[in-house]
């Protein structure tokens, strides 16, 4: 299973306005596990960038302009995300970038979702954490994912904590325990969280898939649990 996690920046919010790309990065998973490779590349946008995205990334059209345009750099970056599924943190936007600098290219080219399974990691976090904040940086805190070096935002950074992020998120930790308080007591309900991801170097995950028979079981208690429960079982909704 390969998956590449993807993150832009732009010279605006609003692709519709004729804001560009800038910077693209991204970086390779391969069966769950992070592998090394990865895609960095500024672009020059053709196009002044806006005071506020300025303040974002902190790119500026003077380090742009020996860049080369995303013409030249499409079919390389294609090559580099050909056939993965895209991990992309808030995917609409990026996504529509990204299908709109295709378009200037050739107005014939198939949009980034006909060539690529897309996940957006925003919306699977919403889903496990509703009702709280779930920006990247929320989910570092969370997760506990450093992101000390994170001042300004940056493609391939971006792209580097979100990989973090979205294994520990899908299930990629070996612990998951409280941490000791300062005085070196007990934790407590408000200890903080120590998460650590699996080592590069382990082996596939194993998937054990129950019998004939374990299943058959499992479907008479759930039977059991139908019949006696006022609200039936839980797993059959």
């Amino acid at each position: 299973m390969r998956q590449v996690v993807l993150d832009t920046e732009t010279t605006g919010l609003e692709v519709r306005q004729g804001h560009r790309i800038i910077e693209i990065g991204c970086v390779e998973i391969v069966d769950r596990k992070l592998t090394g490779r990865h895609y960095h590349q500024y672009v020059r946008p053709e196009r002044a960038i806006d005071q506020g995205a300025l303040e974002v990334h902190g790119i500026t059209e003077e380090f742009l302009a020996d860049k080369p345009v995303f013409a030249r750099i499409a079919d390389e970056f294609l090559a580099f995300i050909d056939g993965a599924e895209l991990v992309i943190h808030n995917a609409p936007f990026d996504v529509g970038f990204i299908d709109s600098e295709l378009q200037i290219v050739n107005a014939q080219a198939q949009r980034l979702s006909a060539l690529c399974k897309i996940t957006d990691s925003l919306q699977l976090a919403r889903s496990k954490h509703p009702g709280q904040r779930n920006s990247l940086d929320a989910l570092c805190q969370r997760y506990a994912v450093d992101n000390s070096n994170r001042t300004l935002h940056g493609a391939l950074l971006d792209a580097e904590i979100l990989a973090d992020v979205y294994l520990l998120m899908t299930g990629g930790q070996t612990t998951l325990g409280l941490a000791a308080d300062e005085e070196g007591g007990s934790t407590g309900a408000g200890a903080q969280t120590a998460i650590r991801r699996l080592a590069a170097s382990r082996g596939p995950l194993k998937v054990i898939k129950p019998s004939p028979d374990e299943m058959a079981d499992h479907e008479a208690r759930l039977d059991t649990l139908t019949k006696t429960s006022e609200n039936g079982a839980v797993w059959r909704r």
